[in-house]
């Protein structure tokens, strides 16, 4: 079984993601972590060097790779994964997936310094430029997240909360 969490940036996935695959007994596996690891470079810094195509044909063959493993697992992906070109689908044909949504507002408090520091297009920003680009990426990505097997709201729930919900879900499909 491979589980795949998706949604905008900071919105959670890495964090629930590893308590997840302990409550699951599952492998996790944090695809810009596994990014960076192999590139031996900050996604950041591949974006700027390289360039967004090569950034995105990295990720799209790393779903190529964990979907073709064995082994029960769950992916965090980057944020822009279900947006570029057939990734849901191809997510989506190998396994469960699940949007973890959350407001503009929600993620942008939910941002440390150090968080809004390794993201470039956040850099800068004020808090009210913060959630203003927030709101108008999530709104171009949204119809990509809404292509997940499931959307999870997330603002009023704890991990906890989340970890039991998905696992239900899980094994309701089984």
């Amino acid at each position: 079984m491979k589980i795949f969490l998706i949604g905008y940036m900071g919105c959670g996935k890495s964090s629930l993601g590893k308590k997840l695959a302990k409550a699951a007994n599952m492998q996790f596996v944090d695809m810009d972590s596994l990014i960076e690891e192999r590139e031996g470079a900050a996604i950041s810094d591949i974006f700027r060097y390289e360039g967004e195509e090569y950034f995105r044909n990295l990720e799209r063959s790393i779903i190529d790779e964990l979907s073709a493993a064995d082994g029960d697992m769950v992916i965090s992906t980057g944020g822009g994964v279900p947006a570029w070109r057939d990734n849901m689908a191809k997510i989506n044909s190998v396994g469960e997936s699940f949007y973890l949504r959350r407001t503009a507002e929600q993620i942008a408090s939910r941002l440390s310094p150090r968080g809004r520091q390794k993201r470039p297009k956040l850099r800068g920003l004020n808090d009210e430029e913060l959630v203003a680009f927030m709101r108008e990426n999530m709104a171009e990505r949204e119809p990509y997240y809404m292509q997940a097997t499931h959307c999870v709201e997330c603002a009023e729930r704890s991990d906890a909360e989340l970890i039991e919900y998905i696992l239900s879900v899980i094994k309701k499909n089984e």
